[in-house]
């Protein structure tokens, strides 16, 4: 039963966008077209994941027995870097289409706060690896769920006719405001 506590709650109750506000630069730049918003979600998942298994196996292995912890950031950064530069290829190569329509926002995905947060909270929550999995997985599967959830939301504004001053970013972040309190249950 935590288990499945830990995975609802990273998925929805403590959602890394729309309650962390984590990832935003990628979740508003990639989300304007529902196969981008997918590509991107599912690009973040698979380094996530990665890099959780790696980064927990040197947390644990390596920087706390050698009494490093202080150097946690740098090697999670690398670890995640690598990652990202591997999906990136791979995409490059077998999903050229989706590599062209990402552009700058794939790299970016190394500097996203929301695969660094996801990772630093299960090093923080000091959970084990199956945790630490599960709780990464309900972090990706929310953030995937939001990503889509507000490219179709955006592609359906686009269609309609908005006041000028209100295209493009300033309408998304008003309805990324919106998403946040109806998960933050304030409305």
């Amino acid at each position: 039963m935590e288990m499945f506590t830990i995975f609802t709650t990273a998925l929805i109750a403590e959602n890394i966008i729309l309650t962390k506000f984590l990832g935003i630069c990628s979740f508003i730049g990639s989300s304007n077209k529902e196969k981008n918003a997918l590509g991107m979600g599912i690009t973040v998942t698979f380094v996530v994941l990665i890099s959780t298994i790696f980064t927990y196996l040197i947390n644990k292995y390596i920087l706390i027995p050698t009494n490093s912890t202080y150097l946690q950031t740098l090697f999670f950064i690398l670890v995640i870097a690598c990652f990202v530069q591997i999906t990136e290829l791979i995409t490059k190569k077998y999903f050229n289409n989706l590599y062209k329509s990402l552009g700058i926002y794939l790299p970016l995905i190394t500097t996203n706060c929301a695969v660094f947060g996801i990772i630093l909270t299960n090093i923080n929550m000091n959970y084990d690896f199956i945790t630490s999995i599960i709780n990464s997985l309900g972090s990706c599967i929310g953030f995937v769920f939001v990503i889509y959830v507000f490219s179709l939301i955006r592609e359906k504004i686009d269609k309609n006719n908005i006041i000028n001053s209100l295209k493009g970013v300033p309408i998304a972040l008003i309805t990324a405001g919106i998403m946040a309190l109806i998960f933050s249950r304030i409305i």
